[in-house]
């Protein structure tokens, strides 16, 4: 007979504490029970989601009520998982009801009870919290001095005292007060349940508490804060993990300056446990130098099971395949098993396999996420592993092409649980996945830039499956939660060189934030990644710029287009920094010539706006490859079928906004990872296979930086319309559509 296992998916409640600190803490309400207080709530709750008991009645446990010596067997056989439809030696008892007589039989049969006589079990007599503590010490297998005869307790006498002593010593039971244990006291059903659930990690049962983050992009000056949060939960919480989904490079001025060694140094210091890659840490290319020097000092091993190194001359010998006990630091595994409090728990690694396309990986492979998953679990499961963790930067729910956190827990139910990143979601309480036989994968991600530390703290049972989950996100505010001084100390010269690069002016000044905000829970708001931006204009317009100052193209039909995902983080209004500039254009992509036609580029605004939809009529979802334009306006309708909704295309010519047609020679500007085919434009793929695309060479940021000292030194961008929802009145930035749609 299958155990079937109930799960129960309680709810996280913050204590604060002295650094304004949430602490999670499982909640007690789960169960069905009216009658079950605070004290015993965990306790039952550990019992009726294993089906150990379903209580006296639909709404009543009955904490108070003494338990008799064969519902105890019952307890104490199903906690061992031990099960009614097994073959157990006939213990020879004649007074045991049919309800109980397979535990009695199983519990005799592994030494764990004896009966009154050869033929009386005493199963309806009440039983005493001496002899509770000998079935508990003999089924949890507890270390007992059998030679000890005393304890400190006056009415234990020698045939107890081993049992009770070891119930003490492992906290799972304490006396009546001082000096009296209650030996020949009979057990309350509540007492009984506090019992086993104090001790149920000596029966094979096993709580976790993972902590994880992804997608912090070199933002650092939060890691301070974020240690004293993890210091209080490892405090808190002797079974520990510290995870990262991916995505630490690329993002915040501590990249720019120190190139990764400022993001491994603070890693090391909170303790990271393992890594994985993202598809940012590939952004530089050529050398991949940064990734290598980061590698060497990591003090964690970084886990990717789909990710094939060798023809890489830069991670030669850094990378070791399969799964390993305890992984080494500062190296690449597929896997490793990790031993917390004598428990073997696996973790791997998965990255997009779309990093092929949205970053520079070179000679590294990037292998189907989905079979290396499978063949993952298996080798962990191989080895007597059943508890089994995926560090992915795939997201919550990316790409159908590429794969997503939901569509992996489907496809690989052997994974526990999903550590997510990529797609910078917020999930403020794990998404349950149920499989057929009714085991689940649960998934968290943290959102980005450290803004959040994420907490999971999971139960499993003796098959390793999660019977109770919680899960929150911790938000980190500088201003309430006090820093980690060590840490502080630990980040305070990386944060002097971030400052001095900070504050270089270029000279001028916007009167209005110019917009690269996310809307990356799909809501319908404004988004770099979905609707036309003044940054967006601001980027492709310096482009469009930098184009016709060439002599080749100055008479010519040029356009510009920026990818939104290249966008990475608005500029407040006031004067504009060197910082802030290469805080938006971090990955240093140079500009790159397209020489295209009018179908080209609608082929390319069709790929632009290929997102879903959000429900509710709210326009389009994120969707990195979504293209800000110069040069250029068109509308399109989110309403209709994806790759048949853009409309009318108008391009500037000469002075003047004209409609473009199919066949008309068009330049397009954009950065060279758009040219090369990046986010899956297999448009500018061709081309660039064909010859069409050149590299002038001139950077993205130095070229934005003089740009924007050409317009003067103020200056005041404005959403222009340039592109028009026609399913919506009012676009999703607030811009209020024309009658006629953009005409000029």
């Amino acid at each position: 007979m299958t155990k079937k296992t109930r799960f129960m998916a309680t709810t996280i409640t913050a204590a604060a504490v002295a650094t304004a600190l949430a602490v999670p803490s499982a909640s007690a309400d789960s169960s069905k029970f009216t009658d079950v207080s605070e004290r015993y709530a965990d306790a039952v709750n550990f019992l009726w989601a294993n089906n150990v008991t379903s209580g006296v009645s639909e709404t009543k446990f009955d904490t108070t009520s003494n338990v008799k010596r064969a519902d105890a067997a019952i307890f104490i056989a199903k906690v061992m998982g031990l099960e009614p439809g097994g073959v157990y030696k006939d213990s020879g008892f004649t007074d045991v009801p049919t309800k109980a007589k397979w535990a009695v039989d199983a519990l005799a049969e592994h030494g764990i009870v004896n009966g009154k006589s050869t033929t009386k079990f005493g199963a309806s007599e009440h039983l005493t919290r001496g002899e509770a503590a000998a079935m508990i010490v003999k089924a949890a297998k507890i270390e007992a001095d059998n030679k000890l005869t005393k304890t400190q307790f006056t009415d234990v006498n020698k045939r107890f005292a081993p049992y009770v002593q070891a119930l003490v010593d492992e906290k799972i039971a304490s006396g009546k007060d001082s000096k009296t244990f209650g030996t020949s006291m009979p057990v309350t059903r509540g007492e009984l349940a506090l019992f086993l659930n104090r001790g149920n990690a000596k029966f094979g049962y096993f709580d976790l508490m993972v902590m994880h983050m992804n997608d912090h992009h070199a933002y650092l000056d939060n890691f301070p804060y974020i240690s004293t949060v993890v210091n209080e939960l490892r405090a808190n919480n002797e079974n520990n993990l510290l995870l990262h989904g991916g995505d630490v490079f690329s993002g915040d001025l501590y990249w720019n300056k120190y190139k990764g060694q400022a993001d491994v140094v603070m890693m090391n210091y909170l303790g990271f446990d393992a890594v994985t890659f993202g598809n940012h840490e590939f952004d530089e290319g050529g050398s991949h130098e940064a990734m290598r020097n980061y590698i060497k000092g990591a003090q964690f091993p970084v886990l990717t099971a789909n990710i094939d190194t060798s023809a890489e001359p830069a991670f030669e010998g850094l990378q070791k395949r399969g799964v390993y006990d305890n992984a080494a630091a500062g190296g690449i595994y597929d896997g490793s098993i990790q031993t917390i409090n004598g428990e073997k728990v696996g973790i791997f690694g998965l990255t997009t396999e779309e990093t092929a396309n949205i970053a520079s990986p070179n000679k590294l492979k990037l292998e189907n996420h989905i079979e290396r998953a499978k063949e993952t679990v298996a080798a962990f499961e191989a080895q007597g592993v059943n508890k089994i963790i995926a560090m992915t930067h795939l997201g919550v729910h990316e790409s159908p092409i590429y794969g997503n956190d939901q569509a992996l827990a489907k496809a690989v139910p052997g994974i526990d649980i999903i550590v997510g990143g990529h797609s910078h979601t917020e999930l403020k309480e794990p998404i349950a996945i149920t499989h057929a036989t009714g085991s689940k994968t649960f998934i968290v991600q943290a959102g980005e830039h450290g803004n959040n530390l994420g907490t999971l703290d999971v139960k499993f049972n003796l098959k390793g499956e999660a019977y109770s989950n919680s899960g929150q996100l911790i938000k980190i505010d500088t201003k309430t939660m006090k820093a980690d001084p060590k840490a502080a100390a630990v980040l305070k010269p990386f944060q002097q060189g971030k400052e001095e690069l900070k504050k270089e002016p270029i000279g001028v000044e916007t009167e209005v934030m110019l917009d690269a905000t996310r809307d990356s829970s799909n809501e319908g708001k404004s988004s770099i990644r979905h609707n036309e931006t003044n940054l967006g204009n601001v980027i492709a317009d310096a482009m469009l710029w930098k184009a016709k100052s060439m002599p080749n193209l100055k008479d010519e039909i040029v356009v510009s287009l920026q990818n939104g995902g290249g966008v990475r983080t608005s500029i407040e209004g006031g004067q504009i920094s060197v910082g802030s500039i290469v805080q938006v254009l971090p990955f240093g992509n140079p500009l790159a010539i397209v020489e295209s036609n009018g179908k080209e580029v609608k082929e390319a605004l069709e790929h632009s706006v290929r997102a879903d939809t959000i429900e509710g009529g709210k326009g389009l979802k994120e969707n990195g490859g979504f293209l800000h334009v110069g040069g250029l306006k068109f509308t399109f309708d989110s309403a209709k079928k994806s790759g048949e909704r853009v409309d009318k295309v108008w391009v500037l010519d000469g002075e003047e906004y004209v409609p473009l047609t199919e066949d008309k020679k068009v330049y397009i500007a954009t950065n060279s990872f758009t040219a090369r085919g990046g986010d899956d434009y297999d448009v500018f793929k061709k081309a660039s296979d064909e010859g069409r695309v050149s590299d002038p060479g001139f950077s993205d940021t130095q070229n934005l930086i003089e740009y924007l000292q050409s317009l003067g030194d103020k200056i005041n961008p404005q959403v222009e319309g340039r592109i028009i929802d026609t399913s919506l009145e009012t676009q999703q930035n607030g811009y209020k559509v024309p009658v006629e749609g953009a005409k000029n």
